[in-house]
């Protein structure tokens, strides 16, 4: 699915496409709606540099044991495991 802003709401915001993605993966992050993996990846950062975006926001991390899974789930896809 893609969800289309239109420029002028985005330029409303004065913020550019990667900054409104990174605030959208925030708010839904610390709604408990995205997991830190599916977060960071709205973001377009890595999970350690969306950590330090949270960290500089004081948005405390929640990883539970379906997020664990889910983060082993992907290193074996990727052949890290």
């Amino acid at each position: 699915m893609s969800l289309v802003i239109p420029d002028d709401i985005l330029q409303a915001t004065r913020m550019s496409a990667a900054e409104l993605k990174q605030e959208l993966a925030v708010l839904l992050f610390q709604r408990e709606k995205l997991t830190l993996g599916q977060a960071s990846r709205l973001a377009e950062m890595s999970q350690v540099q969306f950590q330090h975006l949270l960290a500089s926001r004081h948005i405390p991390l929640h990883y539970d044991v379906a997020e664990f899974e889910e983060d082993l789930r992907t290193l074996r896809e990727l052949g890290r495991l």
